[in-house]
């Protein structure tokens, strides 16, 4: 085995008998992988895939089998290759922007551009990834919302004098609403985000049975859930 293998100069042989075909990749790799051909099925059992996977990737262009005799293997650079492929795929990007990329790749001048045009898929990955997190977020909290809307339809309606049960951050919110603050200043400092304080002003309007904050804060004052 070898550790941090040192790419070898395009054109070069790299083992399997098949010219290389550009730099591979280093940034955020450690690639660790054999200094030897693999035959197939021991190519699948080291980056934990199925033998059908390795015929698609080979399908896909992105990696190539030579013969040694009557076994096909895999050389060094195409082991490496797979140690991209699998690192990009293991973190949810598309076999068509890993075919983009490879291709790319193959026609960088230098390892620095190399890794540059890596990096960059990377960070596209991350954004997309952030933004994911972002939405699930949202509709988790909506999930919340609509439950806290179902349970509060199970509960007896409060009579016309009785103030409703308000959470201790919601009695914070209700109080800092009727002294005016705004959204930003009313998040920071409850130390909530956007997300969380619109969910929290919408269970005080709900509870108090009101259709917008101004209207929450009035009808808190009449039943005098805020002090003058």
């Amino acid at each position: 085995m070898r550790k941090d293998a040192i790419a070898a100069v395009p054109g070069t042989d790299t083992g399997g008998g098949i010219p290389r075909r550009g730099f591979i990749p280093r940034t955020g790799l450690r690639l660790d992988v054999p200094d030897e051909p693999l035959a197939i099925a021991d190519m699948a059992d080291f980056f934990g895939v199925t033998h059908r996977t390795l015929h698609f990737y080979e399908e896909k262009g992105l990696i190539s089998a030579g013969r040694s005799g009557p076994m096909r293997t895999y050389g060094i650079e195409d082991i490496e290759r797979m140690a991209v492929i699998n690192a990009c795929r293991e973190i949810g990007i598309s076999i068509a922007v890993i075919q983009e990329m490879m291709e790319e790749v193959d026609g960088a001048a230098s390892q620095v551009e190399a890794d540059k045009i890596f990096r960059s898929v990377l960070t596209r990955r991350k954004r997309e990834l952030t933004a994911d997190t972002s939405h699930i977020r949202r509709q988790v909290q909506q999930i919340q919302t609509m439950l806290l809307n179902e349970a509060e339809e199970d509960r007896p309606a409060p009579s016309g004098n009785e103030s409703p049960a308000l959470t201790e951050l919601e009695n914070q919110c209700l109080l800092f609403m009727a002294e005016g603050y705004s959204a930003p200043r009313l998040a920071r400092t409850l130390d909530v985000d956007a997300d969380e304080l619109l969910a929290l002003e919408s269970a005080i309007i709900r509870k108090l049975d009101a259709t917008n904050r101004f209207q929450a804060v009035a009808k808190a004052l009449l039943l005098g859930m805020i002090p003058d």
